[in-house]
């Protein structure tokens, strides 16, 4: 398979999806900040400094998500029609798991955008505690679910 970012003589372009269909999209990401028992605390017992993490880091993410094109190179910008990002708290890490959701009728599909979300609510997690602890981790980002399009569906196993 050709990786498609890259003309004949191997230069980055933005790809040509004029000649696609323009298709319901769908795509899902998670990842998961894992901390300290007394950062996890910290949010959970809605004691952060800085407010209420669960709360900014989600909108930091659906923010996130509409600036995608701004921040990769060769992403087109999307009109986005949805975006949901889920935090949620999990003592066996312990940190926050987080789940973002977007969706779009175009012409390509918005798996960056969904990782943008995730990627994006989780370093709003870090800023927003690091005072308490500065070795967070920062992890399994990934894509769980992408559909629409030529391709088709795909789900993580």
């Amino acid at each position: 398979m050709a990786l498609t970012h890259f003309d004949a003589k191997g230069d980055a372009h933005m790809v040509d999806v004029s000649d696609k269909p323009v298709t319901a999209r769908t795509a899902s990401a998670r990842g998961h900040v894992s901390m300290s028992r007394e950062a996890f605390d910290l949010i959970r017992d809605g004691r952060a400094a800085k407010g209420d993490v669960l709360s900014v880091a989600r909108l930091a993410g659906i923010m996130g998500a509409k600036r995608t094109a701004d921040l990769i190179p060769l992403c087109h910008p999307l009109p986005i029609a949805r975006v949901a990002v889920e935090l949620d708290l999990d003592e066996a890490l312990p940190g926050v798991r987080i789940e973002a959701t977007v969706r779009t009728t175009g012409q390509t599909g918005v798996e960056m955008e969904a990782l943008t979300a995730v990627s994006t609510a989780a370093l709003t997690v870090y800023d927003m505690v690091k005072a308490v602890d500065r070795g967070m981790q920062i992890g399994g980002i990934r894509v769980t679910l992408k559909d629409g399009g030529k391709s088709g569906r795909y789900e993580a196993p």
